[in-house]
């Protein structure tokens, strides 16, 4: 998300809570505070995270750490990695695979242990191009293999050919899951019909303000994880101080953020919420010693524009 950006002249920075709450989430993962606050490098305690077994039989981290604002900066995913995030989400068009591979050497972690999603961009879109696009996320990785790969964007092009070399390169091994990102429904009905391989994930624009109830209907029923770019809808909208997820965050001495992740989480959404700030990564993964109830949820649902909130992106 975009740490600077306010709304209604309040930043999450100024509304997040007092650093008694920040210091519960270093205990989260029962690893004490010296560990869960370790430098880069230090070792975490493996499933920390829950996570959702996808259609092909693959575990995944149900929530994780987005870095298309991280660029050039590997210390932010080497410190994500250090608080618990196993899920690493990249794509070629952040410019900042480099940044997630170097990350993840300083990290000193082993590869196994992460979860490693990037994207192909439309301007690899075809079966040749799709291979070249794949091989150079590999590269600036530095990776043999990727966890999850996505079609980022498929506008135009031939996403059938890239869809084709995806699932040759999912039958060989290098990719343990292929799916799409921001496909139409027309789209995703050709796909579930024609292809050889399944999509296992969709990931999508999904936040309280835009629910994308029909989408969530659809992919549970074909049995496609859902996943939501811009959980936290990159504080737009006034998300970090809404009155309606205030109140709810109140009962529990939760923030605005922490009640938006913990409503993704009981969806059954898989969310990565990026932050520059140290702090917001450990707040983000405060999010399992509490529970919504039914008259959040409600509450929650009123708060749904039906419309997105990133129309550049549209």
């Amino acid at each position: 998300m975009n740490e600077k950006h306010k709304t209604n002249g309040t930043s999450r920075r100024e509304f997040l809570q007092t650093s008694a709450g920040l210091a519960a989430s270093t205990l989260l993962f029962g690893l004490g505070g010296a560990r869960s606050l370790a430098a880069p490098g230090a070792s975490v305690a493996a499933g920390s995270i829950p996570s959702v077994t996808l259609n092909n039989g693959l575990r995944m981290p149900r929530l994780g750490f987005g870095t298309m604002t991280l660029k050039g900066d590997p210390g932010s995913v080497a410190d994500a990695i250090a608080l618990g995030y196993r899920l690493i989400d990249t794509a070629m068009i952040y410019n900042s695979e480099e940044a997630v591979g170097e990350g993840i050497r300083q990290s000193g972690i082993r590869r196994e242990e992460l979860f490693l999603t990037s994207k192909l961009w439309k301007t690899d879109m075809g079966y040749e191009q799709a291979k070249k696009g794949f091989q150079s996320s590999l590269d600036k990785l530095k990776t043999d293999y990727l966890d999850l790969y996505l079609i980022h964007r498929p506008s135009g092009g031939d996403w059938k050919g890239s869809w084709k070399a995806m699932e040759e390169m999912y039958h060989a091994g290098r990719i343990k899951a292929i799916g799409m990102s921001n496909a139409t429904d027309e789209q995703m009905n050709e796909l579930m019909a024609n292809s050889k391989v399944k999509p296992a994930v969709h990931q999508i624009e999904t936040h309280a303000f835009f629910q994308e109830d029909r989408a969530y209907d659809y992919l549970k029923q074909h049995g496609v994880q859902m996943e939501a770019w811009a959980p936290l809808a990159e504080g737009r909208h006034g998300l970090f101080t809404n009155g309606t997820l205030a109140a709810i965050g109140k009962k529990y001495g939760k923030t605005n953020a922490q009640v938006s992740l913990r409503w993704h989480y009981q969806r059954g959404i898989v969310a990565i919420p990026r932050s520059q700030q140290h702090g917001h990564r450990m707040e983000n993964l405060n999010i399992f010693d509490f529970e919504l109830d039914g008259s959040d949820i409600a509450s929650i649902a009123t708060l749904n524009l039906h419309q997105t909130l990133f129309p550049e992106w549209s």
